[in-house]
């Protein structure tokens, strides 16, 4: 998938900005912070996993989706977010 596919959501950014201040959170906690339903955020969760920028872990039922800082591709994202809120 492409960077654009990736990045053109405001819901998927609003996740990956979320993951990548936070580290880790479940699902619902997810949704709640971006302000979205809980099966759309899912459905932005298996987008983002797919391109390994995030993971889960699985307790259970519930499912832990934490930002996937060995990935260089996301550690860029990351820096990105960062600068871009540091310069606002």
């Amino acid at each position: 998938m492409s960077i654009e596919d990736v990045l053109s959501s405001k819901g998927r950014v609003r996740i990956l900005r979320i993951l990548a201040e936070i580290g880790e959170l479940n699902i619902s906690e997810v949704a709640r912070r971006a302000g979205l339903n809980y099966a759309t955020t899912n459905q932005h969760l298996q987008i983002l996993e797919n391109n390994k920028l995030v993971r889960h872990k699985t307790f259970g039922r519930i499912r832990i989706f934490r930002y996937n800082e060995e990935n260089p591709r996301a550690r860029m994202i990351k820096q990105l977010i960062e600068f871009w809120e540091e310069t606002k």
